[in-house]
């Protein structure tokens, strides 16, 4: 029995403090006056009374009643009903109140005639009774309205006496004595909450998606605050929200309405429910962390910052849709045809408690097995019991599921384990819900009949609960009359008599004294534990097991270690590690394992134990810390068991081997772990031992949990005398005692490393408790046992100070011990006991630990696989021998058999080797069953971008202590871990050599100067002193340059800010003692003579690669002899002859005709490193020449604009600069036949801005226009050809652009405009003569002068930083050093930041417009930066492609040496070759470049001569250092270090290359590899490629490797690695021709080669079975396609002509030949020359089957021969000396500007041929002796070069004119 009513309260407002400008209340009286001794009075009641603060009032408003909700100190809840009314105030204290107002609100009141005052009536109770207490209060308030005659003090002194039952279910009917009759129901069961119609109201004031958005929220511990303008709603609301709850109780701050006086409680830090009305709305608005729910608006508001989880699928779905069948029936029926006239729809009563049987159930579905996880620790004299929440979360299946994780976290479920966890209990409708209707819960899923069946079940007995019984009793409570409130009140509410009610209240008390006390009955019974947990999980489906063969596997592992078998264990081991990935293997393993172990102990010998250990470590590594699957639980005691003798008396136990997993330093693990054992214990303790001898009884008695037995217990408890109560309780704590003392034992084997004399921290950050700090020790050697250093790391526990391991594992297990026994409730005395124990614990543990750690490293070494020594160069040497490693796999999945298939190669055991060259790593894959195959990976020293230390994670075979990365500019990445046998102190030597060969102090001691020297330096200087050497020679002729230049070169140097310029030439020069004086006319003589091959002259050598390129364009005069000089246009300039004009330019320059040398030195100054404008290319059609030159300094912009026409004061030094500028940039103009005559201004000037964009105004072509157009032009005859082998489709999609082409032309059209309209010819700019492209930066805001016949390009490039830092962020893109998880930092996205695409698009773009410009007839002027790396990387494409000769391998050679080696790209600098330029870091300037040309090469792949392998066999061995020739910054520094003569090789040791193009020169003599088999270009040729990002394509050169033979570029090295034969020799085997490749091992081209090369090799070998010496590829290759060409002509020839012009195409046709595959038997067609309307058909005999593309697939291309043959006939030609004249078949060759003759015309070997470029004159000619005597005179004529004069004769006058036209031609355009 219980109070009905604690106190009575009459609460008014407190007049006298209406001055303090806020109203209060104050408590007029309280009944009773003394506290009740059990339940003290709750304070400030005042305040709740009225939440919105004490206010008078104009009118008198309704009577309110609301119920506020107090939580006291001891969590017990009072329920204060409030009725309040209003009376009114008399004048004088309305006048008073008006004198003290103070507001405005105030003054509005004073000002009314009449104020009423509140007053409350307060009921405080622990019962929640609301609707009693509404009829109570409302009775009082009755009786004072309408006077009757009834006493108020009885009334309330009844109100205060009335006792009614808490629960059973029985109805109660009071009367408080003023003629009325109430009827109070109990519940049945108090444990359920009672809700009456909250729940329903609240969902639909909400809706269900908020509602469950707030459910979630409370149960995650979050801040929740409702707003509403009725305080009922806010108490209804808060009590359905906990109603929804249940069986979950909220054990935070719970305020339905809270005072406005107290709205600073919203602030608090800890989880709440409150109330609060809507008026303050406004001050909830900066509450950043709180959950708003709007009742009246029927929203929630939810912050940004706070993440609410919600219940975890399917749950969240299946909840929603039984909510919305029982909040809207109707919505089944509302599809229907024909649906019912009338719908049975639930009253808001039963729809309530529906709703709630709706979160019952599923409570009951997340909540389902809990008990299997309730974890009993003691039974007597309380229960204690404890919830194992990881090994819940693990078998549900729920790990990562982020509600249920918080929830279980919660104050609410701990509150419920407390609570339900008890054994032996009153239960109620939860508990038998969970118990019995699991399956029904789960089979009524699927079918919403089901399920609504069940709800309306649940909630027919949470209604049965509530109102057990129908009322049969009338409820009679008096109401006040319609508008008494409004009637005027006579007096105010009388203050009670408190004597009479306090008789009352004695009198009652004086009754309970002598009344029996009440005993309230719990009916207590053994809770239902429920079906088990696996059941439930199987049935859900939530987990899915291995299959039954991954089992089996690991079963026939176990069996074979133990059986001894350790061959067929060591096979099955991959596979089984594999297999332990899934949970179910893992518990396989365990339970194999712990079948072994025998009476606690298991003796192993070392193999066994290396193998159980490795399989233990690979269980544990994917073990969580929380271990819910309780693998590393099951684990422990094996590890305690399976051990080997080391020595007699010493045995090594597996534990010492584990230690390094996460798990071990999980304090929540070792409570898990110790309050099983102790269950264990306690059940066994209660187990009869008498049962034992019973079979069936045992079985029986085996299948009682713990709980049935604590049950059993408690039930007992009372029953037993106090001795045995005593004696069990010691018992239970001799149980826990024992277990304490056992696990600080097995705490101390996991956590004291083997090698425990080395003081070191025990590793992680805040102590071991946490989740996330690492393991404490490290992994030992399994086999070894030996342990390796570890780095210095933080200690594990709060205070590091000591570095003693002993004292930190005391530490650790002390804690433990104090935690666990105090919730066991183990004594004082006992727990002091235990800290004694501990440190003897540890270090008796230590002492045994160290005897094995002695015993340990007497072991024999492990049988380590051997190591292998890789290939090495002639000339490469080792520096340090192999070091043992292993390679680990990085980001690329290739290798390590990820999603692309393929074996597991990495990681790999090998060695690292160091020589002069490289970085080799070669070894084995780990994977036994790849093991058989090698893995190699290397990169050059050279090409070393960054080296670091890593830490190893990896599990290996073998304990490594330490790792390094290594990454190259080769795209390579060496991820190494050192085996524990390499000391740390050799890995730091590897560093240092590796620092110091990869940064040299000097260029000559990088590899190309220091390899395959048998002698020193010096002596080889000294066997040549016979004549000066070369170098000495190239030294002082530089040393001696300031003898001849005079004083201006001094002033010079000022304009040169680089120091590097200089720091050769002046320093170590000036010490040479040689004085050779070098005079101008000396050098004239050698130019003369610069073809000679027998006169190896200085100048010869050094300006090889310029010279022959200028003399085949016909560029300058190379004597002042020939005829033809005067009218040439430009001459070749000896005035940087000594480098010192420009030390970074070659000797010989071009530049116009008309500029003396004097003035090249004044135009100097201008220009940044004095890099001058020089021409190195010009057309041969359009004769337009393409300039570079560097950037212009200040001074120089400003003159290069100047307008002639200024006056100025005097003449100065700038003025006659500006000049000299100007008359060398007219010279050039004056070049061009076009522009030499033509006055005016032709100009694009009306737009200066060169930005890449489109422009708006489409009648003028802006830069802008032409750049994204550049590609849009008609075809004409200059040719163009579109980046397609199709052509003709690209050409067309361009067709809307083709004005512009023509505009760039400078040509006037007739075609329709863009726009529609007709294009006017006024509206036509014609072009300027030269267009000077500069940075946008340099040239900013300059104007020009209209007169001027050039006009400025600024354009906006990137620089060389930007190069650098996107090559950076390439390398990691391509080969990422480990995979990211990151979606964000994917492959592409990575490419698309690293802007190498964007710079290749933009150099492509740049270069196009510049070949447009240069092919519509403008020349143009690059200088870009300082001319050295933007400069050269554009010039050279536009000549790549502008000119077909750069496009044949003998022209791109010379393209990169005249470009790129003599106009001085800094490639020491760029390359970070030597120490100095360490700093710089690598700019791959030129990779770059050749990026650039494999892109065009992918877009015109039958334009060049060389293949894709050419460029990178070129990039790699830029980086790579092993050649000459990318070293050293300029040709200056190349003579002065002597290297420029020597790159031809030492002819004395022919194996080793001193210049990358001898040594490819040599390999392509000896394999096609370099060669490009679809080369057919055609004649004169200018390529427009796609520069769009769209159109490019990542180079394989980036992203491929081959770890079965490494870099593919050092050939020496692959012909010890040839592909294998069929592997199997066994004759038995089938014979088969298919080869297995594997991603990123094989070279899928050299296993299976092209078609072609496949063919010639076949031939070779033919030829070498028939004992004939086999010819070479190239002249196999020549005879074939002559022989094409020899058939093709035949056919098209139409009349006997001799003289034939190879430029008819349409005379071509296409023939086959038919090259038998020996041992295939089919045939393959070559089409080698195919017209456009011809096809290839093959023929022959065999099927041809798939080979049938591959012939179509030739047929489309051209040979490059036929188009090379500009002119071809027979002409007579007088033989040597005393020989006559013979007929010979001469072809012209314009590309390679040679006369070639044949002794026929189906002849394919060159009998001879005439270089054009020494030729001097062609003049008519005589007959001789011998001539033919039927010839007329005028078909003579001779041939003048440097060295003879040829005599010809043609068939005729016709044809010899011909003849020599066609040669005066080729020399014109030369």
């Amino acid at each position: 029995m219980a109070r009905l009513a604690d106190y009575f309260l009459l609460v008014g407002y407190d007049l006298a403090k209406r001055g303090t400008g806020i109203g209060q209340g104050r408590i007029l009286q309280r009944f009773p006056e003394k506290d009740w001794e059990d339940n003290p009075f709750p304070q400030g009641i005042e305040l709740f009374c009225q939440p919105n603060g004490w206010q008078l009032s104009a009118e008198k408003n309704l009577p309110t009643f609301f119920i506020a909700v107090l939580t006291d100190i001891n969590s017990e809840r009072h329920y204060c009903s409030c009725f309040t009314f209003w009376e009114e105030l008399d004048s004088i204290q309305a006048i008073g109140d008006q004198r003290d107002g103070e507001s405005e609100e105030d003054a509005t009141i004073a000002s009314a005639a009449q104020l009423y005052a509140p007053k409350t009536l307060v009921l405080v109770s622990r019962l929640d009774h609301p609707e009693v207490f509404r009829d109570s209060l409302g009775l009082i308030y009755t009786i004072y309205t309408d006077g009757l005659s009834v006493s108020l003090e009885n009334v309330v002194g009844n109100l205060l006496t009335c006792t009614i039952p808490v629960t059973g279910g029985s109805q109660r009917t009071i009367s408080l004595g003023a003629g009325d009759r109430q009827v109070i129901q109990t519940p049945i069961c108090d444990s359920l909450p009672i809700s009456n119609c909250s729940v329903a109201l609240l969902f639909r004031q909400l809706g269900i998606t908020n509602v469950l958005c707030l459910f979630c929220a409370a149960l995650t511990e979050h801040k929740i605050l409702f707003l509403s303008q009725s305080y009922q709603r806010l108490t209804e609301s808060c009590r359905a929200l906990l109603a929804i709850m249940f069986p979950l109780r909220y054990s935070f701050t719970y305020v339905p309405i809270l005072p406005a006086q107290l709205l600073e409680v919203l602030s608090t830090p800890t989880p709440f429910i409150i109330g609060v009305n809507a008026l303050f709305r406004g001050e909830t608005q900066e509450l950043l962390d709180v959950v708003i729910a709007d009742l009246d608006g029927g929203t929630i508001t939810i912050p940004e910052c706070v993440q609410i989880p919600l219940l975890p699928e399917p749950l969240l779905h299946h909840t929603q849709d039984a909510l919305s069948l029982v909040l809207d029936p109707s919505l089944q029926i509302a599809d229907l045809a024909f649906p019912p006239s009338s719908i049975t729809a639930s009253t808001l009563r039963m729809q309530d408690m529906e709703v709630r049987a709706v979160f019952l159930r599923l409570f009951a579905q997340i909540l389902q097995g809990y008990r299997c996880c309730l974890q009993l620790i003691r039974v007597h004299p309380e229960p204690v019991i404890r919830f194992h929440k990881a090994s819940f979360l693990g078998q549900r299946g729920l790990v990562e599921d982020d509600f249920l994780t918080k929830v279980l976290e919660g104050m609410a479920f701990a509150g419920f384990v407390t609570e339900r966890g008890p054994p032996y209990r009153s239960i109620d409708l939860f508990d038998e819900l969970v118990a019995y209707e699991v399956k029904k819960l789960q089979y009524e899923e699927g079918c919403q009949q089901n399920v609504m069946k069940h709800v309306q079940e649940l909630a027919e007995k949470l209604y049965r609960n509530e109102n057990p019984y129908p009322a049969v009793s009338m409820h009679k409570v008096q109401r006040p009359s319609e508008g008494s409130h409004l009637r005027p009140q006579d007096k105010c509410f009388p203050l009670l008599d408190e004597s009479s009610v306090q008789w009352i209240l004695d009198q009652a008390a004086a009754k309970m004294q002598n009344a029996p006390p009440a005993v309230r009955v719990e009916k207590k019974c053994m809770v239902p534990p429920g079906p088990p947990m696996t059941a439930i999980v199987e049935r859900t489906g939530t987990v899915v097991a291995n299959s039954n063969r991954r089992l089996e596997v690991v079963r026939n592992c176990i069996s074979y270690i133990f059986e001894n078998k350790m061959l067929e264990a060591k096979k099955l081991h991959p596979a089984v590690l594999r297999a332990l990935k899934g949970r179910a293997a893992r518990q396989c393993l365990t339970q194999e394992l712990n079948l072994h172990v025998q009476q606690n102990r298991a003796v192993l010998d070392h193999q066994q134990f290396d193998f159980v250990v490795r399989l233990i470590n690979c269980c544990l590594q994917d073990c969580t810390a929380l271990d819910e699957h309780a693998i590393a639980a099951a684990l422990l005691p094996l590890v305690m068991a399976f051990c080997r003798k080391l020595s007699p008396g010493i045995t090594q136990f597996a534990y010492s081997c584990v230690q390094d997993h996460l798990i071990w330093t999980n304090m929540q693990f070792w409570e898990s772990m110790f309050y099983g054992d102790v269950q264990n214990h306690i059940r066994a303790l209660y187990l009869s031992p008498d049962e034992s001898t019973v079979n069936l009884d045992e079985l029986e008695e085996e299948e009682r949990s713990a709980l049935e037995l604590a049950a059993e217990q408690c039930r007992l408890w009372p029953t037993l005398p106090r001795e045995k109560q005593l004696e069990l309780i010691q018992k239970e704590e001799s149980t826990v005692f024992s277990q304490a003392i056992h696990y600080a034992n097995r705490m101390s084997y996991l956590l004291l490393p083997l090698d425990t004399s080395k003081t070191r921290l025990l590793r992680g950050g805040a102590g071991f408790g946490d989740t996330e700090s690492v393991s404490n020790s490290f992994i030992t050697n399994s086999m070894a046992g030996s342990m390796a250093e570890s780095a210095d790391t933080e200690s594990g526990f709060e205070d590091s100070e000591s570095s003693d391991v002993a004292h930190c594992v005391v530490r650790f297990i002390t804690r433990f011990v104090d935690k666990v026994c105090t919730e066991s409730g183990v004594t004082a005395d006992h727990l002091k006991g235990l800290h004694t124990m501990i440190p003897d614990i540890v270090q008796m543990h230590i002492e045994t630990l160290d005897a094995v750690h002695r015993e340990s490293k007497r072991l024999p070494p492990i049988q380590k696989p051997k190591l292998l020594r890789p290939s090495l160069l002639v000339g490469e040497d080792l520096v340090m021998d192999g070091l043992r490693v292993y390679l680990l796999p990085d980001g690329r999945e290739e290798a390590s058999g990820g999603s692309l298939g393929g074996p597991p190669l990495l990681p790999a055991e090998g060695a690292l080797f160091l020589t002069t060259y490289r970085c080799i790593f070669k070894g084995t894959p780990v994977d036994p069953l790849v093991a058989e195959q090698s893995v190699i990976r290397s990169f050059p020293i050279a090409s070393l971008t960054k080296e670091k230390k890593i830490s190893v994670t990896a599990q290996l075979d073998q304990y490594v202590q330490e790792g390094l990365q290594l990454r190259s500019c080769t795209f390579q990445l060496l991820r190494v871990a050192f085996d524990e046998e390499v000391p740390s102190e050799v890995t730091e030597i590897f560093r240092k050599h590796l620092h110091k060969l990869r940064f040299p102090p000097d260029v000559l001691g990088t590899f190309p100067f220091s390899a395959g020297l048998s002698l020193p330096h010096s002596t080889q200087t000294r066997t040549k002193d016979k004549n000066p050497s070369l170098k000495t020679l190239s030294k002082n002729l530089v040393k001696n340059a300031k003898k001849t230049i005079g004083r201006q070169y001094v002033t010079r140097r000022k304009y040169s800010p680089p120091s590097w310029d200089h720091r050769g030439s002046q320093n170590s020069l000036e010490q040479q003692s040689d004085d050779i004086s070098v005079s101008e006319e000396m050098e004239r003589s050698t130019l003369s003579t610069l073809k000679a091959p027998e006169k190896q002259a200085v100048g010869n050598v050094a300006e090889r690669a310029c010279c022959r390129d200028y003399q085949r364009m016909g560029l300058g005069t190379l004597s002042n002899s020939l005829t033809r000089a005067k009218n040439e246009p430009f001459r070749i300039s000896t005035v940087n002859r000594m480098y010192a004009v420009c030390n970074s330019y070659p000797g010989l320059l071009i530049v116009p005709q008309s500029i003396q040398d004097n003035t090249l030195q004044k135009i100097s100054r201008c220009y940044r490193q004095n890099r001058f404008p020089v021409v190195c290319w010009r057309s041969s059609r359009s004769k337009a020449v393409l300039l570079r030159s560097g950037g212009l300094h200040g001074k120089g912009v400003v003159g290069l604009f100047k307008s002639p026409n200024t006056t100025t004061t005097g003449p100065s030094q700038t003025d006659s600069t500006s000049l000299e500028q100007e008359k060398y940039l007219q010279a050039v103009v004056n070049s061009m036949p076009r522009y030499a005559d033509v006055s005016g201004r032709n100009t694009l000037s009306a737009f200066p801005s060169a930005h890449l964009y489109d422009s708006p105004d489409k009648r003028q072509p802006k830069l802008g226009s032409l750049m994204k157009q550049v590609m849009g032009g008609k075809e004409d005859i200059r040719g163009g050809k579109w980046g397609s082998m199709r052509g003709s489709g690209r050409i067309s999609a361009y067709a809307m652009n083709s004005d512009v082409g023509t505009r760039l032309a400078g040509r006037e059209f007739l075609t329709h405009h863009q726009n529609g309209g007709p294009s006017e010819s006024t509206l036509t700019p014609r072009r300027a003569a030269l267009y000077i492209i500069g940075d946008k930066s340099q040239l900013k805001g300059v104007k020009q002068d209209p007169l001027q016949q050039w006009e400025l390009v600024p354009i906006e490039l990137f620089d060389v930083r930007q190069v650098k830092a996107s090559f950076k962020k390439l390398m990691k893109a391509c080969v990422p050093s480990a995979p990211s998880a990151d979606p964000s930092m994917s492959y592409m996205r990575t490419l698309e930041d690293s802007e190498w695409i964007m710079q290749l698009h933009k150099l492509l773009q740049v270069s196009a417009l510049v070949v447009e410009l240069l092919d519509s007839g403008s020349s143009v002027l690059v200088g870009l930066e300082d001319g050295w790396d933007l400069t050269t990387q554009v010039v050279s494409l536009v000549q790549l492609l502008s000119d077909p000769y750069y496009r044949t391998i003998e022209g791109f050679r010379l393209l990169v040496e005249k470009e790129w080696l003599s106009f001085g790209h800094r490639f020491s600098h760029r390359g970070a070759h030597t120490a100095a330029s360490q700093s710089n870091g690598f700019t791959p300037v030129f990779l770059q470049f050749l990026d650039c040309v494999h892109q065009i090469h992918l877009q015109f792949p039958s334009e060049f001569e060389f293949s894709q392998y050419y460029l990178k066999f070129l990039a790699y061995h830029y980086a790579s250092n092993r050649f000459r020739t990318f070293l050293l910054d300029s040709d200056c520094e190349r003579i002065e270090k002597g290297v420029l003569y020597e790159e031809r090789g030492d002819r004395r040791s022919p194996l080793v290359c001193r210049s990358v193009w001898e040594y490819m020169e040599r390999l392509h003599k000896k394999t096609p590899v370099f060669y490009n088999y679809m080369f057919c270009p055609e004649d004169g040729e200018v390529l427009r490629p796609y520069s769009s990002v769209w159109g490019l394509r990542v180079w394989d050169y980036y992203t491929h490797e081959v770890l079965s033979e490494g870099p593919s570029y050092d050939w020496e090295l692959l012909q010890g690695t040839q592909p294998e034969e069929p592997e199997r020799s066994d004759s038995s085997a089938p014979q088969t021709k298919r080869k297995i490749i594997w991603p990123s091992y094989h070279a899928p081209a050299r296993l299976q080669m092209d078609a072609i090369t496949h063919l010639l090799e076949e031939l070779q070998s033919l030829e070498t079975d028939l004992g004939q010496v086999p010819e070479r590829w190239k002249e196999t290759w020549d005879k074939i396609k002559a022989a094409h060409r020899t058939e093709a002509r035949h056919e098209g020839r139409k009349s006997s002509a001799l003289l034939m012009p190879s430029g008819v195409s349409s005379q071509r046709h296409s023939l086959g030949v038919y090259l038998q595959e020996s041992g295939v038997g089919s045939t393959l067609n070559l089409s080698l020359e195919s017209g456009p309307s011809t096809t290839s058909t093959p023929s022959g005999s065999g099927k041809l089957g798939a080979r049938n593309s591959t012939s179509t697939l030739y047929s489309q291309f051209n040979t490059a021969e036929r188009e090379n043959r500009s002119y071809e006939g027979t002409l007579y030609k007088r033989g040597a000396f005393m020989k006559p004249w013979k007929p010979r078949w001469f072809v012209l060759d314009k590309t390679k500007h040679q006369l070639r003759y044949y002794e026929s015309r189906t002849d394919t070997e060159c009998k001879g041929e005439i270089d054009l470029a020494e030729v001097e004159t062609i003049m008519q000619g005589t007959p001789t002796l011998g001539a033919p005597k039927t010839v007329d005179e005028r078909a003579f004529f001779d041939l003048k070069t440097t060295r003879r004069v040829y005599n010809f004769c043609a068939t005729d006058p016709l044809f010899a004119q011909q003849w020599i036209d066609r040669i005066q031609s080729c020399l014109s355009d030369a």
